[in-house]
């Protein structure tokens, strides 16, 4: 039935969205490399309106524990330090008058277990999305006036497959990230 392939993308099409999601919000975590994805999500004042860090300054990692951020007006390098202090990620900003330099510190074995938690919680968070995306399409699906009972039982076998499906990929990126996270 049209209906029933038509509920089935949308599962598809959820769910591909929780799984980009989950991969973007591990692309925050920090793996002990210099990453520019680290300072996604810090606002900056900027003329009155509190603006991404990514609009208002270049980012840069010229080796594995250094970022630079040279703004494009010299006058935000305070504004911009107090933003990273104020995001309270561990890093400290230090700036040379041109751009602002933040050394990435070397993990400790502490810090890596409490990111391995971080990832494990992130990816939780995005099976349970995924579930939550399986229910209300079964939901519908019984919703549907004049369908077959086998079509729809055949549909809500489809939407488990692709249920186990997308869970594999967020715990194949949690093992990734968590490798990432371990390695010294």
């Amino acid at each position: 039935m049209e209906e029933i392939d038509l509920y089935l993308d949308d599962a598809r099409d959820q769910m591909s969205k929780v799984l980009t999601h989950v991969g973007h919000e591990l692309t925050k975590i920090r793996a002990g490399k210099a990453n520019p994805a680290m300072l996604e999500g810090i606002q900056v004042p900027y003329y009155g309106a509190m603006s991404p860090l990514q609009q208002i300054s270049s980012i840069t990692s010229p080796d594995p524990r250094t970022l630079f951020i040279k703004p494009w007006e010299k006058s935000f390098i305070q504004e911009i330090e107090k933003a990273i202090m104020a995001a309270n990620l561990g890093l400290t900003p230090q700036n040379d008058g041109q751009q602002v330099i933040i050394n990435i510190p070397m993990l400790t074995e502490e810090r890596r277990k409490q990111l391995v938690k971080q990832v494990h919680h992130e990816c939780e968070q995005g099976k349970v999305s995924i579930r939550s995306v399986r229910k209300e399409t079964n939901e519908q699906l019984k919703k549907i006036k004049g369908a077959p009972e086998d079509d729809v039982k055949a549909a809500e076998d489809d939407v488990q497959k692709l249920t186990d499906e997308f869970i594999a990929k967020i715990d194949a990126l949690m093992k990734k990230k968590e490798a990432e996270i371990m390695t010294v």
